[in-house]
């Protein structure tokens, strides 16, 4: 197993295991718990789309334009894959984590 280049980077890797716990979620939540800027969260969300990994929605609320972001299917094995090789490389340190 190999990780993913696209979702390795820390902000992206954020932003998939949020979206992997919901089924969308409001762009400025997303922003909010990762803590980044908007401008970062786009940008990050746009190459996360541009691979097929999340899906961009827009729409209203009342008056007001809302973005909101959702997991694919494609990005959720991608996601997947990612973890293991992830536990794969800790495994073969032979170290155990324990909750202290």
């Amino acid at each position: 197993m190999e990780l993913d280049p696209v979702i390795h980077a820390p902000v992206r890797l954020q932003i998939v295991a949020l979206l992997a716990a919901a089924e969308e979620a409001e762009f400025g939540f997303v922003r909010d718990q990762v803590g980044v800027s908007d401008s970062v969260l786009s940008k990050h969300a746009s190459a996360l789309e541009t691979a097929g990994y999340v899906k961009i929605r827009k729409g209203y609320v009342g008056k007001r334009p809302r973005t909101w972001l959702k997991l694919s299917d494609q990005g959720r094995r991608a996601y997947l894959a990612h973890v293991a090789a992830l536990q794969a490389i800790v495994a073969r340190s032979g170290l155990t984590l324990t909750p202290e």
